[in-house]
């Protein structure tokens, strides 16, 4: 824990960008439900490349290729929860050999149930589902991506505020592991569900173990607004990684829409000045998003 508030203290935080996006300049295929869980599978040197090329462009921390990864998905897929155990360690692993040599950390991408239903619900939430099933459902993938010792767990592209609570709940079973949660939003003052970030930082915060809160994959149009409102509910660190902007549609598994590569310097500086602290790339940024961000940032 105390590591990261180091890092956090330290000054502005260089994050990844998009790991499908890159994998996609790289050539790889990461259609299909199994998204980056494909490219794992068919090629795992290539998503440590894809990390390595992120690491090379100045990011302090790069997020594992775990994001879609389930017992539940895999077996969906008819490959089986042994197969879907073997990517998790493998999505850890291939992070781990792309920051050897620097001082990059490793973020355990833990994205939402949502995730694995591959039909854009990580962007509505609302699922339908109790508590105590969502709870059941990010333990038993949590314990195994713990089990693989990453530095940290990006708990990211959270819709809203009842699988919060439920992912609070099952932090606890890791007291040790340290965390940030980041939420998805559908403007400048709600999560995609519709819920205030207000209360969704709040409901995230109480996790003694979340050493961060913030906003990802959502417009950096909403980014500064964002940033602002949670900096008033919280002395967290503030981690932001907004997509490219435009949409994802579910049926042709594309982003329409997209705004202009990269993040321009204003932009950014208006991020930081409504307290983000860490701050990178999410869908449709690549590795030269983040050299022209490093860069900016660390100038």
């Amino acid at each position: 824990m105390t590591s990261w508030t180091d890092l956090f203290a330290s000054g502005p935080v260089v994050l990844d960008g998009g790991l499908s996006t890159q994998l996609e300049r790289r050539g790889q295929d990461i259609s299909g439900p199994l998204w980056t869980g494909r490219a794992l599978l068919a090629d795992p040197r290539a998503v440590a490349s894809a990390h390595a090329d992120y690491v090379r462009a100045g990011a302090d921390v790069v997020i594992t290729a775990s994001y879609q990864i389930s017992r539940a998905g895999f077996d969906a897929a008819g490959l089986g929860r042994e197969a879907a155990d073997a990517a998790i360690a493998a999505s850890t692993n291939a992070a781990r050999v792309a920051a050897r040599g620097s001082a990059a950390r490793v973020a355990a991408s833990v994205g939402p149930y949502g995730a694995i239903l591959h039909d854009g619900s990580e962007y509505r939430g609302r699922y339908g589902l109790s508590h105590a099933a969502l709870v059941d459902f990010h333990r038993e993938r949590m314990d195994v991506i713990v089990a693989t010792s990453p530095d940290l767990l990006a708990v990211e592209t959270i819709p809203d505020v009842e699988e919060a609570e439920a992912l609070v709940d099952v932090l606890a079973d890791h007291p040790a592991m340290p965390a940030w949660i980041c939420f998805s939003a559908t403007d400048g003052e709600h999560t995609n569900a519709g819920q205030s970030i207000e209360e969704a930082v709040a409901a995230a915060a109480s996790a003694p173990n979340v050493v961060a809160v913030g906003v990802n994959c959502t417009d950096p149009a909403f980014i500064a607004e964002l940033a602002s409102r949670i900096r008033a509910v919280t002395n967290l660190p503030i981690v932001v990684y907004p997509n490219a902007g435009g949409a994802w549609d579910p049926v042709d598994g594309q982003w329409h829409d997209a705004g202009p590569d990269g993040f321009a310097p204003e932009v950014v500086a208006s991020w930081r000045a409504a307290g983000a602290t860490a701050i990178g790339g999410c869908c449709g940024t690549d590795d030269r998003t983040i050299s022209a961000l490093a860069g900016q940032l660390h100038a």
